[in-house]
C-alpha cells in the first residue's frame, strides 16, 4: 500500500521512539488516518503507535481536541495556528510523548489565494520542548497531496523525536 521509502520512514520514526521509551500519537484531517496507517503497516507499531485521532469535519477539530473555535475562526480551519493546537491536543488527550498533526487542502476542491488547493501544514509536539510546525505546498492530484503530506508528517515527527533525544540516530 506505502511505498518502501514511507515505510523506511515510518519504521525510523518507530525505531527512534521505542529506543527513547515513548509512545506516538497522530492528529490527522485531508490525510484522513493515513499517517497512522503508514506508522501501524510496520511490523512491531503496536509497541510504540498508541492512538490517531481522524478530524476531518471542522466542527470535530473543536469538539475532538479541544481546539479552541476562536482560533479556526481567526486563522482558519487549515492554518498553522489550527495544526500546532492539534498535535498538542493529541498529546493532552494520550499516553504518548510525541505527536504530528496534518491539515490540508488536498483538493480538488477548497483551498484559498493564501493557503491554495496543496497546501498542507504539519506539527510535531512532544510533552516537552517546542512544537514544530511547517507548511508545505505540493504538487499533483489528491493522492499525490496526500501521500506527500504523509511523508512530510513522518519527517517532522522524526525530527522533532530526534530533537528531543540524547542519543538520537535519524540516518
Amino acid at each position: 500500500m506505502f511505498s518502501p521509502d514511507l515505510l523506511q520512514r515510518a519504521k525510523k520514526v518507530l525505531d527512534l521512539a521505542r529506543a527513547n521509551g515513548v509512545r506516538i500519537a497522530t492528529a490527522e484531517t485531508c490525510t484522513a488516518g493515513l499517517v497512522s496507517a503508514c506508522l501501524t503497516s510496520v511490523p512491531g507499531a503496536s509497541e510504540t503507535f498508541e492512538r490517531g485521532f481522524v478530524l476531518y469535519h471542522q466542527t470535530a477539530k473543536t469538539t475532538g481536541l479541544g481546539v479552541p473555535e476562536s482560533i479556526s475562526k481567526a486563522h482558519g480551519a487549515v492554518s498553522g495556528e489550527v495544526t500546532r493546537a492539534l498535535a498538542e491536543g493529541a498529546l493532552s488527550n494520550s499516553g504518548a510523548g510525541f505527536a504530528v498533526a496534518v491539515t490540508g487542502y488536498a483538493g480538488p476542491g477548497g483551498g484559498s489565494v493564501s493557503n491554495p488547493v496543496g497546501t498542507v501544514y504539519v506539527a510535531a509536539a512532544g510533552c516537552k520542548g517546542e512544537t514544530l510546525l511547517k507548511r508545505h505546498h505540493f504538487d499533483g492530484d489528491r493522492d499525490a497531496v496526500r501521500l506527500a503530506a504523509v511523508a512530510a508528517a513522518l519527517e517532522l515527527l522524526l525530527r522533532r523525536i530526534a530533537g528531543a533525544s540524547p542519543a538520537a540516530s535519524v540516518a
